[in-house]
């Protein structure tokens, strides 16, 4: 089980014709810091904008036009920590349900239900369905996803500090370091963990032409991953192998806890960057040259990188001729074009 992990990582290829025409183009600035970008088929004009302190802004045609939702005095935010993801229902267009991920006051993990009215976020409609105690201030993992069966995934960090020196993600007993789903609208539903060794999985998609899953999972010291896993094996539990790994490298003694132990597809070393952020695969039609391809990044370094995935194994590993400063999350529209959020609140979009 142990050799794939020792496999040699996908050489970086140089760039062709088709990579040299990419670039990212400018969609918005003046928001605060951000930690996504959503949107829902029920509005195919809108873009929403998750803003760390709290608050989901609209934009419409590029602008802001407006506030979807404010919990600024539920949210404590700063460093790892905020609102840090939203997510509509499949149904939203006749439900009018979203979710949100989010670290209180008391800087714990909230997985909160809300429903909109006439376009607005309704804070009295609030529903938990996850609350987590957070050990330390870092690694709350917090992205949100839905997929094709409209089951609600939640990535969880291992709980913070370095080293998982609770062993949190390898316990099955422990809900840190996990890939968690639900049924939102199941009533009497539980979390189900669909993957553990995770260190801290700051963002996840579903490819939506397939529905396989990518994993962009923050290492510790030496490496970053980027994990991979078909839309037919997620129900089965997969173990990502973090902190007996770290990348394809032996970081620990620590025992493997059940599970498949799945490799990563790719890693990169910090010589390259130190926090990777995990984004889509490109569904849209405005940029041919990228179609197929699972675009992601590096927050420190901002370098941006694209791959294949061929045969469950990643080829044609490339790195993009722009990059994106302060870049903490990626995001998709109706139409399946990709967008870019920083940390100093611009939204930028892939062209060419």
């Amino acid at each position: 089980m142990i050799a794939p992990l020792l496999a040699a990582a996908a050489l970086i290829v140089p760039a062709s014709q088709a990579q040299q025409q990419l670039s990212v183009q400018p969609v918005a600035s003046g928001l605060s810091a951000l930690t996504g970008i959503s949107s829902t088929p029920a509005e195919p004009r809108r873009l929403y904008a998750v803003e760390q302190v709290g608050r989901i802004r609209y934009l419409v045609d590029g602008r802001v036009r407006g506030t979807f939702l404010d919990i600024r005095e539920r949210v404590v935010s700063g460093g790892e920590q905020g609102l840090l993801s939203v997510a509509f229902h499949p149904a939203y267009a006749r439900n009018h349900r979203f979710y949100v991920n989010y670290t209180d006051r008391s800087g714990n993990t909230r997985v909160v239900e809300f429903r909109s009215r006439n376009g607005r976020g309704v804070k009295s409609s609030a529903r938990q369905l996850l609350l987590v105690r957070q050990p330390y201030a870092n690694h709350n993992g917090g992205e949100l996803q839905f997929d094709r069966n409209g089951l609600l995934y939640v990535g969880m960090g291992d709980g913070g500090s370095g080293g998982d020196p609770g062993n949190r993600a390898q316990r099955m007993n422990e809900r840190l370091g996990k890939l968690l789903r639900i049924n939102p609208l199941r009533r009497g539903a539980r979390w189900e963990i669909v993957g553990l060794g995770l260190r801290n999985p700051w963002r996840f998609s579903f490819d939506r032409a397939n529905g396989d899953l990518y994993i962009g999972d923050v290492g510790q010291n030496a490496w970053e991953e980027i994990d991979y896993r078909p839309r037919a094996q997620i129900g089965r539990l997969a173990n990502y192998g973090w902190k007996p790994f770290e990348g394809r490298t032996r970081f620990s003694n620590t025992a493997l806890g059940p599970g498949q132990l799945v490799a990563p597809v790719h890693v990169y070393s910090h010589d390259e960057g130190c926090s990777v952020t995990g984004g889509y695969v490109y569904r849209g039609r405005a940029v041919p040259a990228a179609t197929g391809r699972y675009f992601f990044g590096d927050y420190c370094s901002g370098s941006v990188w694209s791959l294949r995935i061929a045969g469950g194994r990643a080829e044609d590993v490339r790195r993009e001729p722009f990059s994106v400063g302060g870049l903490a999350s990626f995001g998709e529209d109706v139409a399946g074009e990709l967008y870019f959020a920083t940390e100093s609140g611009r939204i930028l979009r892939l062209g060419s």
